[in-house]
């Protein structure tokens, strides 16, 4: 059986393509007034911004892609795939809570914290602690993943705070954030690939 269906490498995928493509293209919607070094991808999401739709899809089919990948991603630890699948759902509900026109919106602010944090530990809880398994489920790679989204996040909130470069900080984390499980998916195919090589060539 395959530690992942090849289907995982669609979702996971799509996930980075989607996003990346949404605060694009609603970026070019909201024309120059929009600052997308300084202004966070909920702004491209509020209320009564050009881009709304735009972006509002980008978030649910981010959320959908994470949890799909979460469900296919069978070479995983059990803990690591309920966190990915759970900050899949916290991306979608995001998208259906967009934050006002102007000022914040405290429940997408706690969903969106909630999702961050979920799409941050999910490597390190999915982790082969056996150290056999595929490369990117191997327990330094993982740390390393995590440790890296929880640091972009805490520059992320250090330049909200002081009015910085937070849309660069924030697409840095989700970036991040949506290539990892690419990354584990082709590592798992990658994986089986090679292990499948080196026992036809034990036979001959």
């Amino acid at each position: 059986m395959r530690l992942v269906p090849r289907w995982a490498l669609l979702s996971s995928g799509c996930a980075p393509v989607v996003l990346i493509a949404g605060w694009a293209i609603a970026a070019q919607l909201e024309g120059p007034a929009y600052d997308p070094a300084r202004q966070t991808i909920s702004a491209l999401a509020s209320y009564g911004a050009a881009g709304f739709w735009v972006m509002t899809a980008a978030l649910a089919a981010l959320g959908l892609c994470h949890l799909f990948t979460a469900l296919g991603l069978r070479a995983a630890a059990l803990p690591g795939r309920v966190a990915l699948g759970a900050g899949g759902v916290a991306a979608f509900v995001v998208a259906m809570i967009p934050p006002p026109s102007s000022g914040g919106s405290l429940r997408h602010g706690a969903v969106a914290a909630v999702g961050f944090t979920l799409l941050a530990v999910w490597p390190v809880l999915a982790a082969d602690r056996r150290g056999a398994g595929p490369w990117a489920l191997r327990v330094v790679p993982s740390v390393t993943a995590t440790v890296l989204m929880l640091l972009s996040a805490a520059w992320f909130v250090l330049e909200m705070q002081q009015d910085g470069p937070a849309g660069v900080a924030e697409r840095l984390v989700t970036a991040i954030q949506s290539v990892w499980p690419f990354v584990v998916v082709a590592s798992c195919l990658r994986h089986r690939y090679t292990d499948g090589f080196r026992a036809e060539r034990n036979r001959m």
